[in-house]
């Protein structure tokens, strides 16, 4: 399993207070200023009042750089740009985000390379670990990181031309894709097998026969051959894992090195009998068999007339068992193993054996035999076991010693193979191919493992496998395989010996170095302790897993080929790898020799279209070369000549033409851009022009400028027009280039920079520079030149200031209007006695214009309303300030019922372009229930509800039955906070008292009030811009009657004024309809704080009005939840309701019983059901009913609560008692009863057990008892409870750890210590299992045990898997 290094823990400055609630800010820095750290990530967590000069200091350290010999550049939306070091403003203020990933790029200062700092921290690009480390060193590297396979493409100290310089040793490694290093190891030791690789050597590839891609021996040929002669550290598998039909993604698969070498073996073997090759090699088409393969007898031979039956059987390796079944020790080498493997088992009793001679079943003895061993022995030690006790896969990491020379002479029958005469054969010949057929190998082979059955060994093979005398016998080991790690997953490498020089080398990976026998060693596993049951658990982790041997026999002991004596057809394969490997190098010093640079294009015929490219170009092209390449590569040919194109130095982020390059047409674009870099601070733009124009210079000093042109008689601001300028420029001559361009006057001309969002300086000093003034490489001005009067006003009063406050504040919403209900149609003219058949037929009208029905409406309203204003004549102005509307709410003494009308607009209908397509709505009484109100689902189908629903969707809890995408984590709120924020800013009552703050009393109810104590509108009388025009949907969603109106807002104004100015188009007053704000995923939220601006809001957000009560001032909309404590679904959603501040429980109460008997069928008793605390799905606080809410309880918007039916009275009096759901654990019965609630008076464990006891009838001194974890109802498999809860904990109260019993709604779990648990059989135990997992899957609580989801390893003969149509 491969692991990721992870992170260095950051400090935290000390004079910092409270640094752990200081946000944080991530920062991942980029290394571009070489190939080799072009692919490292510095990753640095820093608080966010870290200084720029504090980050330089800090990636500096990080990156094993000097401070100042580097530059940094940050990518914001996209875009990079340059950091000061010598600005003293903080991460935050600059614009870094905390809580998000900010993307730096560490990048040469002036064209150098950064310096090395001269500390041996060894922070500067080192590895940790050379060569001569590594010479003693056996095991994982470490690399940063667990054990693990290879972590390679994670690990900063690798790189791709880490691999370019071949090891010490002389030997090359093996890149590890992903999870392949079991292939690796496996791989090495067939390389490192000369009679494998000589035979390898000797078949040759007809390409005439086959796909070279596809062909497994000569991917493997190609890939032995670079092994031998590649003066690389380290060679890709990728052509190998390529030729077995593998994709990328089995590279992430891990597999065990036993059944690689298997399935290999198999797959080599029947492509070579594919082959037409086998009269020229035929050693090569039986390769496999030649070298691996053994044989063994299987045989039962009765006890009472000596009968015995028995078959052949051929293997490829030999299982050997580290610890009997039910044993508590292991055996200590593989002599004894083997001793054990060949030990037969009487057949008795039950399992008496049925005797063909005696004619019935008598006693027998069952066992297996060696008859002949293979040249090369594979043992594999089997670490895998299955625990029954835990239903886990574990690793046995017992020590298990194996000798350096093994004699195998005491485990062969040479008798048997003789002389089988009194033997009777049953199932004569029948062979699985690597397996063996004995009980102690069941758990590794099955029956499908047989497809070898039938094939018998003939004379001819037996007299070519003459067994050797038993002197001859002797094996000498020469590779061990290594795990480390667990049943989970781990990382494999290979120990070998090589044959030439008798060295012993670990190949882990790319890595190869020389080891000794005392590393050899130290993969017995164990531990010094003594071999105990448990005694594994605590062994390491490391430690052999297969092992090979080779037969002492020197007329076969093969050495390895030479280049020299390589065959014909090996050696041009090598010229041909050493070709293939010379271009390579050839390209990559191409490559490190090439520019890659952004290109950009504003194509002269597609007009407004800027198109972007990639321009590749060598070092030593010329700037007229790369002309010509860019020309070609924007296809401009036949579009413009190439001699109207130049290249020009551009800054995409601001729009700005840096330089152009006359007069270097023949300098060589290496030094023209710096030199060769990973990635650039600036663009090229390829420049067109007309034959007729003449190209204008660009020189580095000029900075660009966007005029944008203001009328302010038409109230207009223009498009921009750029022109360069000089930053020394005064802004006199600022104002005559700006006149010439524009052709305005300079004499009246205003000129207003705006150095950020919406900071706006009028630039009127004469003599002052544009540097001075604060102008940067592109800067936004606006001009206006007029005699207007508007002069003389200081420029915060000016008509100039409003409209570019206007210009820069104003937002564009698309807002869905609600379907109107013919039940809603009661007209304003009903509400102020007006006739109500003129007002009938202007509701039925669907066919009359909208705008002469809303100007009515308007109209009424107006004069229902507002009061003449100081000033009226200012509601008569020209129409540079009547797109200004004044909010003002009416008096008291005018509106008798100002509840039932909300304060409205004042509005100019002239200007407010209000043209919609649809019917005018109504008004309604806010006191009656609104019969078109939209029903939510809880009421149509007692469901959830969802976000389109008339309710809010955000839960301060989070609850996943809320929430229409809760993995999708905190939602951000039009306010910019997450709910997490606004859950705890509701909680803190430190503020209270203050006026107009997120945390004021006030503030903490579930809404705004629209009006304040005194009845009048909190929107003060100030002109906010509101402007709507009819909108047609384009996606026809608009269609069935729902219209659209697209609104050009302040965004600085209140959602109350907001919603004041919509009542005309909805129809009915503010109070009667809701905002909710529609997410680019199309989910729905709320919003409710009508104190809140829209300044969250940006261009294009859509908003859906739906029609239903807002909530008034001190509500909250609450969901309530019913608590089935002893059901499969234990959280069951009955409604959406209403709390208010101040109401008590039982008021509360009163008002649910009448919804829940409509609603959801339920007639209660309000003495029988009670309300408690709900976090996400876990019961808490027992409300009671003389709770006030805000007072005893705390409450927020999107609360939710569960309703709990109960069986008898209430058993909670008071908040000093302390309700525990207990639930009794049977283990003779292997079951769990139902939960019962015990109500405590104190937090007294021995009241617990006697209240416990009283209930079960358990005496108290065998009564135990345990918390139960993880979230209610803290499932839990039957088999794991008895060992896996910390039963009987040793603390006196139940509010220390580890139980934490602080609040009610805990869940524990007692049993009685004397029951012993329920004695099954193993397929009792397996059937309770899969009824325990399908339990607990439909509960939707996960079971415990949860294995990583293996894919079957396969190799593919046909090129890889038939994949299915469908799923593409």
């Amino acid at each position: 399993m491969e692991m990721v290094p992870s992170e260095e823990n950051q400090l935290v400055p000390k004079e910092i207070e409270n640094a752990a609630e200081e946000p944080r800010v991530l920062c991942i820095v980029q290394d571009t200023t070489s190939a080799k750290t072009v692919n490292e990530r510095l990753t640095l967590n820093l608080p966010a009042s870290t200084t720029l000069p504090k980050l330089f200091e800090d990636v500096a350290h990080k990156a094993g750089y000097v401070n100042g010999t580097f530059d940094l550049a940050w990518r914001k939306t996209g875009d990079m740009g340059s950091l000061d070091p010598s600005s003293e403003m903080s991460l935050t203020e600059f614009g870094f985000e905390p809580g998000k990933r900010n993307f730096l790029q560490l990048t040469d200062k002036d064209g150098e390379q950064p310096q090395i700092a001269s500390d041996e921290s060894g922070t500067a690009g080192s590895s940790g670990l050379d060569d001569s480390s590594q010479e003693r060193f056996i095991g994982p590297l470490p690399r940063d990181c667990t054990v693990g396979c290879s972590s390679d493409y994670s690990s900063p100290s690798y790189s791709y031309s880490s691999i370019l310089n071949k090891s010490d040793t002389g030997y090359v490694g093996l890149v590890n894709q992903a999870m392949t290093c079991y292939l690796n190891s496996l791989l090495q030791t067939l390389f490192m097998t000369p009679e494998f690789r000589n035979a390898l050597y000797n078949w040759e590839f007809e390409e005439s026969e086959e796909d070279p891609v596809t062909s497994i021996p000569y991917q493997l040929q190609r890939l032995f051959l670079l092994l031998q002669t590649s003066k690389k550290r380290a060679i890709e598998t990728t052509d190998v894992t390529r030729s077995f039909g593998w994709d990328s993604s089995e590279a992430w698969q891990q597999h065990d090195v036993q059944e690689l070498c298997r399935v290999m073996f198999d797959a080599l073997e029947q492509k070579w009998k594919q082959t037409e090759q086998q009269q020229f090699s035929p050693l090569t088409a039986d390769l496999i068999n030649q070298l691996y393969q053994g044989k063994l007898k299987d045989y039962v031979r009765c006890l009472e007339c000596g009968y015995e039956s028995w078959r052949i059987d051929t293997y490829l390796d030999i299982p050997l068992v580290i610890r009997p079944f039910g044993a508590s020790q292991a055996y200590g080498s593989v002599e004894e193993a083997l001793q054990a493997f060949v030990q037969p088992e009487t057949l008795d009793g039950a399992n008496q054996y049925f005797c063909e001679r005696c004619k019935k079943k008598c006693d027998a003895r069952k066992g297996l035999r060696f008859l002949h061993f293979p040249y090369l022995l594979t043992l594999q030690l089997k670490r895998f076991d299955f625990d029954y006790t835990t239903m886990h896969r574990i690793k046995l990491n017992d020590r298990m010693s194996f000798p350096e020379e093994l004699d195998m002479s005491p485990f062969i029958d040479v008798e048997d193979e003789k002389s089988p005469q009194t033997e009777s054969c049953t199932d004569s010949g029948a062979e699985n191919e690597g397996s063996c057929h004995s009980d102690q190998m069941s758990n590794d082979f099955s029956a499908d493992d047989g497809v070898d059955e039938g094939i018998c060994l003939d004379s001819a093979s037996s007299t070519e496998r003459v067994l050797k005398p038993k002197s001859s016998l002797t094996f000498e080991l020469f590779s061990v395989m290594v795990h480390s790690g667990s049943a989970a997953g781990g990382h494999y490498y290979a120990c070998i010996k090589s044959f030439s020089d008798g060295q012993w080398y670990s190949f882990n990976d790319q890595h190869v170095s020389k080891i000794t026998q005392e590393d050899i060693r130290k993969t017995y596993g164990g531990s010094s302790g003594s071999r105990g049951y448990y005694s594994s658990a605590f062994a390491s982790s490391t430690n052999a897993y297969m092992l090979i041997y080779r037969l002492k026999d020197p007329s076969r002991n093969a050495k390895y080929l030479d280049c020299d004596d390589f065959p014909e057809h090996i050696k041009h394969l090598v010229q041909r790898e050493k070709e293939s490997e010379e271009q390579e190098k050839r390209q990559r010093e191409i490559e490190r020799n090439t520019c890659k640079i952004k290109l950009f294009c504003m194509h002269p015929v597609k007009m407004m279209a800027m198109m972007e490219n990639k321009l590749e170009v060598h070092k030593d092209k010329t700037l007229r070369e790369a002309t010509e390449m860019a020309y070609k590569l924007m296809e401009l040919d036949g579009v413009v000549p190439l001699d109207c194109c130049r290249l020009v130095k551009y800054d995409e982020f601001h729009e700005y033409l840096e330089r152009s390059y006359e007069g270097e047409e023949d300098t060589p674009m290496g030094l023209l851009l710096g030199g060769v870099k990973s990635s650039y601070m600036f663009d090229l733009l390829l420049e067109t022009r007309r034959p007729e124009q003449v190209f204008q210079p660009y020189k580095p000093g000029e900075v660009m400028v966007k005029v944008h042109v203001v009328d302010l008689k038409t109230d207009t601001v223009a498009p921009p027009v750029s022109i360069r300028a000089y930053l020394n420029q005064s802004i006199t001559e600022f104002k005559q280039l700006i006149a010439q361009a524009t052709e305005l006057s300079a004499e009246t001309m205003r000129v207003v920079l705006e150095r950020c969002y919406n900071d706006l300086r009028l630039l009127y000093v004469p003599n002052k520079t544009l540097k001075a003034e604060g102008f940067f490489r592109s800067n936004k001005v606006f001009v206006e030149s007029s005699e207007s009067p508007d002069h003389q006003v200081t420029f915060t009063d000016s008509l100039l200031w409003k409209l570019l406050d206007r210009h820069g504040n104003t937002i564009r919403l698309f807002v869905s209007l609600p379907v109107q209900s013919p039940g809603t149609n009661r007209t304003i003219c009903q509400k102020v006695g007006g006739d109500p058949e003129e007002c009938s037929e202007g509701s039925k009208g669907n066919r009359n214009s909208v705008e002469t029905i809303l100007e009515e409406s308007t109209e009424k309203l107006k004069n229902l309303s507002l009061q003449p204003q100081q000033g009226t004549s200012d509601s008569q102005k020209s129409s540079d300030t009547s797109d200004f509307e004044q909010i003002e709410s009416p008096s008291p003494s005018q509106e008798p019922d100002s509840s039932s009308v909300s304060a409205v607009v004042a509005v100019d209908t002239r200007e407010l372009e209000i043209r919609v397509a649809s019917g005018g709505g109504a008004y309604s009484d806010p006191e009656t229930q609104f019969p078109g109100e939209e029903r939510s689902d809880s009421e149509v189908n007692n469901d959830r509800s969802t976000s389109s629903v008339d309710s809010d969707i955000l839960s301060s809890s989070h609850s996943s039955d809320t929430l229409c995408n809760a993995d999708s984590g905190p939602i951000q709120l039009a306010n910019g906070l997450d709910s997490h924020s606004i859950t705890s800013s509701r909680r803190s009552k430190a503020n209270e008292g203050k006026k107009e703050t997120w945390d004021t009393a006030e503030e903490d109810s579930g809404t705004d009030s629209e009006y304040d104590e005194n009845g009048k509108s909190k929107a003060e009388s100030y002109y906010l811009y509101f402007r709507a025009e009819p909108y047609a949907q384009e996606d026809g969603s608009g269609e069935g009657g729902q219209k659209c109106v697209l609104v050009h807002v302040d965004k600085r104004i209140t959602l109350s004024a907001f919603k004041q100015n919509l009542e005309p188009f909805v129809g009915v007053t503010s109070t009667q309809f809701k905002v909710f704000r529609v997410y680019a995923n199309n989910q729905e939220f709320e919003s409710v704080r009508l104190n809140e601006t829209l300044s969250s809001f940006s261009d294009d957000n859509k908003i859906t009005i739906r029609l239903g009560r807002a909530l008034k001032k001190g509500e909250y909309r609450v969901k309530v939840y019913q608590l089935l404590v002893n059901d499969a679904e234990p959280c069951k959603f009955l409604v959406d309701t209403v709390f208010a501040k101040g109401m008590t429980v039982k008021q509360s109460k009163e008002e649910l019983m009448p919804q829940l008997k409509d609603q959801c069928k339920l007639d209660l008793n309000i003495d029988k059901f009670r309300l408690r605390k709900k976090t996400w799905k876990n019961p808490g606080t027992v409300f009671l009913d003389y709770h006030v809410y805000e007072e005893d309880i705390n409450i927020s918007s999107n609360w939710e609560v569960f309703l709990e039916v109960l069986d008898g009275p209430e058993k909670m009096k008071s908040m000093s008692q302390l309700a525990v759901l207990t639930r009794r654990w049977t283990p003779a019965q292997m079951k769990l009863e139902p939960f019962q609630e015990v109500v405590l008076e104190s937090s007294s464990v021995e009241e617990l057990k006697e209240k416990l006891s009283e209930i079960s009838g358990v005496p108290l001194e065998n009564l135990e008892f345990a918390k139960g974890r993880g979230t209610f109802p803290c499932d839990i498999s039957v088999l794991e409870i008895h060992q896996d809860l910390d039963w009987n904990p040793k603390v006196s109260t139940l509010n220390v750890w580890p139980l934490y019993i602080c609040d009610d709604g805990a869940v524990v779990f007692y049993r009685d210590s004397t029951e012993e648990p329920m004695e099954q059989s193993e397929d009792e135990r397996n059937e309770l299992m899969k009824k325990e997992s399908s339990r607990l899957l439909k509960t939707g609580h996960r079971v415990s045990y949860s294995p990583r989801k293996e894919k079957a390893l396969k190799i593919y003969l046909d090129g890889g898997p038939v994949k299915d149509p469908g799923q593409d």
